[in-house]
C-alpha cells in the first residue's frame, strides 16, 4: 500500500489555488536576495558614475567623466607624439629618396598600409587589386602614370574632382552625339582588333578611319594612349571597365568619368606620402 504524505513536512502553501492547484510558498535562499539587492545598488552607482542614459544631444557624462572617445583620442595622440619624429622626416624627404633610407622605406609601407586599408580599399580593394571601373594598383597600366611622383600627385589631387583646382583632368566625349551609329560600331571593331578579335573583322579598315578622325588625339595614332592626359592604352588588352563588344560599344557612345578625390583635406602630407609609397612598392609601379 502507498504511504500517506506527511502533511507536516509539506511546504506551506501561498493561499493561492486555482483549479485545485496549489501554490507553494518557497522563499529565495537568502544568499541569492543579497546578490540580487547588491546588483540593483550597483546598478545604481553604474548609471551615476558612467554615461548612461541618453538625452537629447548626448548622454549623461557620469561623475567620473569616463568616455571610449576621449581614451582613443588619447591613444591617437600617443601614437601620433611617438611619430612625429620618423613622420617630419617622411615629409621632408623627397619621395625619389624614400627607398634610399631602409628605416623610412619600412615605416612608409607600414603606415601606407594602413592609411590605404583605411580610406583606398573601399574602390581599389583589400589586396589593390581593383575592380570594374577602379584601377588595379597591382600591373603596369597606368592611366597618369606609374612612377612614385605621379601617383602622389594622383594622391594629392585626385582625378576629375571639383574641389580641387590642380586636379588631373580629361574628358572623353560621349561620341553617340558625335557619330553615327554606324560609326561607332566600325570604330569599336577596330578598337577591338588592337589587342584581340574584332567582333566583324569587315569594320575594322572603316573603324580606322573613324578612330584616325576622332580617337588618335588622345589614344594616339597606334592606340598606345597617353599618360598626360589620362587616356587609356587600347593595345595591352587591360581595360577598366571591359573589352567585350557590348561594353566598348557603351564606352564609345555615352565616355566614362571617373572620379577620385583629391586627400589632401583628409590626410597629412606625410601620410599622402606614405600611402604613395606603399601603392608604388606593390609591384606595378614603375
Amino acid at each position: 500500500m502507498a504511504k500517506k504524505k506527511d502533511k507536516s513536512q509539506e511546504v506551506e502553501t501561498t493561499g493561492h489555488q486555482w483549479d485545485g492547484i496549489e501554490e507553494y510558498n518557497n522563499p529565495l535562499p537568502r544568499w541569492w536576495l543579497w546578490m540580487f539587492y547588491a546588483c540593483i545598488v550597483w546598478g545604481i552607482w553604474y548609471v551615476i558614475a558612467y554615461p548612461a542614459w541618453p538625452m537629447i544631444s548626448g548622454a549623461t557624462e557620469g561623475y567620473k567623466g569616463w568616455s571610449t572617445r576621449a581614451n582613443i583620442a588619447a591613444d591617437i595622440a600617443e601614437a601620433e607624439a611617438a611619430n612625429a619624429k620618423i613622420n617630419a622626416k617622411l615629409a621632408g624627404t623627397e619621395l625619389a629618396m624614400i627607398g634610399e633610407d631602409p628605416e623610412l622605406q619600412v615605416y612608409a609601407a607600414s603606415a601606407g598600409a594602413a592609411v590605404f586599408k583605411t580610406w583606398c580599399a573601399q574602390c581599389h580593394g583589400s589586396g589593390a587589386a581593383g575592380a570594374k571601373g577602379y584601377p588595379n594598383l597591382l600591373d603596369n597600366d597606368w592611366l597618369w602614370g606609374g612612377d612614385i611622383e605621379s601617383i602622389h600627385t594622383t594622391i594629392r589631387h585626385g582625378i576629375r574632382s571639383d574641389k580641387d583646382d590642380d586636379t588631373r583632368y580629361s574628358e572623353m566625349p560621349a561620341f553617340g552625339e558625335l557619330l553615327e551609329k554606324e560609326e561607332i560600331t566600325a570604330v569599336v571593331n577596330y578598337v577591338m582588333s588592337l589587342s584581340g578579335t574584332p567582333q566583324d573583322a569587315s569594320l575594322v579598315a572603316p573603324g580606322a578611319v573613324v578612330y584616325a578622325d576622332n580617337c588618335a588625339a588622345c589614344h594616339m595614332e597606334d592606340g598606345g594612349g597617353d599618360r598626360e592626359q589620362g587616356a587609356p592604352n587600347l593595345k595591352d588588352a587591360i581595360w577598366l571597365f571591359g573589352g567585350d563588344y557590348d561594353t566598348l560599344t557603351q564606352t564609345v557612345t555615352y565616355s566614362r568619368y571617373g572620379v577620385m578625390p583629391p586627400w589632401t583635406t583628409r590626410l597629412t602630407d606625410a601620410e599622402m606620402r606614405a600611402v604613395a609609397a606603399y601603392v608604388h612598392q606593390l609591384g606595378g609601379g614603375e
